[in-house]
């Protein structure tokens, strides 16, 4: 594994944090009706994405996820600019705001969403992983599915093929206990998610998804062994979040003080327990972080307040590839 050094755990707290006040953000913003539809937040799982970050090779690796999906394509290296415009549904956003809080997308830094149906990425993320085996790009796919997800039939085929094809694949279920609002022990009669790749021969095992150190350790061990040509790997990322399912959520299923328990071993607060015994950074310097951290999140704010709503017309140009169609013609 990429070693650790001072820098990592700097650029782990200023990233996780970043995640953290932008998710923040947009819940006030939802109140304030400036994001519509359906909201789900990343507080609490961020060190299941450093971690991962630290094993990626970005300028081949790809990464796909379900409607949870704000903060990744941050992490991939997409303008956080430009995803706060997507959430307000304006012209500068990732998809020209036509895809929303549910489907961030960028083919340019390799992030492939962004899925509101339930499993319905694990197939596709198995697809892009055989793009990279038949066009022999080297590159590794990250996909990545909720504890609910991994009830659906779509995860057993596209688990089978992958381990057939020896796909060069990372299958990661973000298991934070509860799916939309039942719990693990509720929706079969074992609670090792991890032990469904058992059936497959496939490599799989438990990770402590709350400590950016150990996913990014498994991570490494199980993309070195795509990228060898040794097929699939299965990791279950224990983790937790802070936040309902959605915006929507009562939480009626769990307690106030189970939360507050988990959130002694907050990701971020672990770093940064880290950076101040190691003396990696001055309170000053952690207090530059944080303000460049809040600055950032206004300049996205601002940013797509400001940006305009698309045309309507936007509709037929982004829906018909046929340049020559002959309604309407294509502006974009």
């Amino acid at each position: 594994m990429k070693e650790v050094t001072k820098e990592v755990y700097l650029k782990w707290y200023e990233d996780m944090l970043l995640w953290r006040k932008f998710e923040d953000k947009l819940a006030a913003l939802y109140i304030q009706q400036k994001v519509r539809g359906f909201l789900h937040l990343y507080n609490g799982q961020e060190a299941v994405l450093a971690g991962a970050l630290h094993a990626m090779d970005l300028t081949k690796d790809k990464m796909i996820t379900a409607y949870r999906n704000h903060v990744q394509p941050i992490g991939m290296g997409v303008d956080p600019r430009r995803v706060m415009a997507e959430l307000l549904g304006k012209a500068t956003g990732t998809s020209k705001g036509m895809g929303g809080s549910m489907h961030i997308f960028s083919k340019e830094h390799r992030f492939y969403g962004g899925h509101g149906i339930v499993g319905g990425q694990i197939p596709v993320g198995a697809g892009l992983a055989f793009g990279d085996k038949y066009n022999n790009t080297g590159g590794v796919t990250m996909t990545y599915f909720g504890d609910g997800a991994a009830r659906q039939g779509s995860l057993h085929e596209a688990f089978n093929m992958a381990m057939l094809w020896k796909l060069p694949v990372v299958f990661i279920v973000e298991n934070n206990g509860y799916a939309m609002g039942t719990s693990v022990e509720r929706t079969a009669n074992h609670t090792d998610i991890w032990k469904l790749g058992l059936g497959y021969e496939m490599p799989c095992g438990p990770v402590d998804g709350m400590n950016p150190v150990k996913v990014a350790e498994a991570m490494t061990e199980a993309i070195e062994r795509a990228r060898r040509g040794d097929g699939p790997t299965f990791l279950e990322m224990k983790t937790y979040r802070y936040r309902g399912h959605s915006m929507s959520d009562a939480q009626l299923y769990r307690s106030k003080e189970e939360v507050e328990e988990y959130k002694k071993i907050d990701p971020i607060t672990q770093i940064l327990d880290v950076i101040k015994d190691k003396k990696y950074a001055t309170d000053e310097e952690i207090e530059a972080i944080d303000q460049r951290v809040k600055d950032l999140v206004q300049e996205c704010v601002d940013f797509a307040e400001s940006s305009p709503y698309p045309e309507p017309e936007q509709l037929y140009d982004v829906v018909y590839a046929q340049e020559d169609y002959p309604f309407t013609p294509h502006k974009l």
